[in-house]
């Protein structure tokens, strides 16, 4: 999957989560993070902390990288 925003990334989060089959209350108490918190990640609020939105993803195991678009995109 592409991110190409804040709702995308989101997106992606809750997908892996919810096949992990784990809930926001579980990642909350998991990581210190709050509920409020992972909802607003998931829904895209682009104000969310990048650092904690890496570390979720992470802990998710997804990988996040930053590639050099070919020109096409």
């Amino acid at each position: 999957m592409i991110v190409t925003d804040a709702r995308s990334f989101g997106a992606a989060l809750r997908a892996k989560r919810k096949a992990m089959g784990y809930t926001q209350a579980y990642l909350a108490e998991f990581t210190g993070f709050s509920v409020s918190f992972i909802s607003d990640l998931e829904r895209g609020k682009s104000t969310a902390e990048l650092g904690k939105a890496l570390y979720l993803a992470n802990l998710l195991g997804l990988h996040v990288s930053l590639d050099e678009r070919d020109g096409s995109q």
